[in-house]
C-alpha cells in the first residue's frame, strides 16, 4: 500500500435491517495512524458502521477495504483488528495476565513469549503489578485498561473502540481518554472510536465523522467541526449555539428582526430567503465594536464555574440570545439580572442555514 493510499476505505456502504435502513450509502477514507471518532446521537448508525468494519454486521451493499485488501465479506476472525467494548467483555474466570494473553495463546505463541508480551502491555497501560488479580478485583477504569491491553496484544492494524468510556465516572473518563490518546499516538495504530460524547470526540480525534440518521453530515478536524459546522444538525449537536430567524438582505448583509447585520466568510444558502443565523454564546462580545452592535438586557444569569451564561433580550427582537461571559468580566461590569449593556455580534462568527 502506498503512503498516499488510505489505510481504510469504505465505499457506498448501506446496511438494512428488514425495511429499516441503518446506514445509507456511506463512504469514508481513513489514513494510516489516524484517530477517527464516529460521533452522533443514539441510534444514528455509528455503532452499526463500526460493526460493519469489524465484520460483526456484514453490510447489505458497499465495500470495505483495509490496507488495499477487500475485506467486505470476510468473517471477523479473518480481519486485522482489535476491539474494545463499553462493557469491557473480560473473562471473569481468567486472571488479568491470562485475559491479556488470550489472543497470543490462540496464535500459538510460546508461554515465554506470551509472558514477556503481557508484562510489556501491562506496563504500557500502567498496571505492571496487577497481572495475578481477577477482573472483579479491579475498578472500572482498570478493567478498561486491561481490555485495551488485550485488544492491542496481537498488534492489530486497526483498533476499534465502541463507547469505551461511557460506563465510567467523569473523572476516570477524563483521565483515561488522555491515556488512550497518548497510547494511540505512541503506537501509531489506526483507531476508530464510537462516541456520543462531543467533548470526548473534540479532545481525542484527529478527525470527527458526524453521523445522523444513517448519513454522514460532516467530516473534519475538531476545530472545523466546531467552528465551521456544515449543517444545522452539526451546529446544534456540537456545543451550544444561538439560532436567530433572519432574512436575506443586500450586499453581504442579513436582517435579524429589523436590524441589519453584516456577515463575513459565509455564503447565503442558495434559494433561501428565510434563514437561521447561528452564533456561539462565547463569540458574543460585551461593548461597542465596529459593526453589528445592539442594545441588550440581561434577563437571567446562570453560574457555570469558569464562566457565566447570560440570557439576553435585545433590540433585534429575535427571541432569547445566550452569551457566555467570563466570571471576571461579570464581576468587573457588575452584570446581573436587569443590567443594560451593548453587545457586538462579530461578522466572522455568524453562520447561516436555511430556515
Amino acid at each position: 500500500m502506498s503512503q498516499s493510499e488510505p489505510y481504510l476505505r469504505i465505499t457506498g456502504l448501506t446496511k438494512k435491517f428488514g425495511e429499516f435502513t441503518a446506514l445509507s450509502d456511506v463512504s469514508l477514507e481513513v489514513l494510516e495512524g489516524e484517530f477517527i471518532c464516529f460521533l452522533g446521537p443514539s441510534g444514528c448508525g455509528k455503532t452499526t458502521l463500526l460493526r460493519a468494519i469489524a465484520g460483526l454486521d456484514i453490510q447489505t451493499y458497499g465495500s470495505v477495504e483495509q490496507a488495499g485488501k477487500d475485506i467486505s465479506e470476510l468473517p471477523p476472525a479473518e480481519r486485522d483488528f482489535g476491539i474494545v467494548f463499553q462493557s469491557y467483555a473480560l473473562f471473569p474466570n481468567l486472571s488479568i495476565e491470562r485475559n491479556v494473553g488470550f489472543g497470543l495463546e490462540n496464535l500459538g505463541q510460546s508461554s515465554e513469549q506470551v509472558k514477556k508480551r503481557v508484562a510489556e502491555l501491562l506496563a504500557l497501560v500502567g498496571m505492571p503489578e496487577q497481572g495475578r488479580k481477577y477482573p472483579a478485583q479491579l475498578s472500572g477504569g482498570q478493567q478498561q485498561r486491561v481490555a485495551l491491553a488485550r485488544a492491542i496484544a496481537i498488534s492489530p492494524g486497526l483498533l476499534l473502540l465502541d463507547e469505551p468510556l461511557s460506563a465510567l465516572d467523569a473523572k476516570v473518563r477524563v483521565k483515561l481518554r488522555h491515556e488512550i490518546k497518548q497510547l494511540q499516538h505512541k503506537l501509531g495504530i489506526t483507531t476508530i472510536m464510537v462516541t456520543h460524547d462531543q467533548e470526548e470526540a473534540l479532545t481525542m480525534a484527529d478527525r470527527i465523522v458526524v453521523i445522523n440518521n444513517g448519513l454522514i453530515e460532516q467530516v473534519g478536524t475538531p476545530e472545523q467541526i466546531y467552528r465551521e459546522p456544515a449543517t444545522r444538525f452539526v451546529a446544534e449537536f456540537i456545543g451550544a449555539m444561538n439560532f436567530l430567524p433572519a432574512s436575506a438582505g443586500d450586499g453581504g448583509e442579513i436582517r435579524i428582526g429589523k436590524t441589519p447585520v453584516r456577515v463575513q466568510g459565509v455564503d447565503l444558502p442558495e434559494g433561501a430567503s428565510a434563514l437561521l443565523a447561528a452564533i456561539r454564546p462565547e463569540d458574543i462580545r460585551v461593548g461597542e465594536g465596529v459593526e453589528n452592535c445592539v442594545d441588550a438586557r440581561v434577563e437571567s444569569v446562570e453560574f457555570l464555574g469558569p464562566f457565566v451564561r447570560a440570557e439576553l433580550s435585545s433590540e433585534m427582537d429575535a427571541g432569547p440570545l445566550y452569551a457566555d461571559f467570563s466570571a471576571n468580566l461579570v464581576r468587573e461590569q457588575s452584570l446581573a439580572r436587569g443590567s443594560e449593556l451593548r453587545i457586538t455580534l462579530p461578522a466572522d462568527s455568524i453562520r447561516l442555514y436555511p430556515a
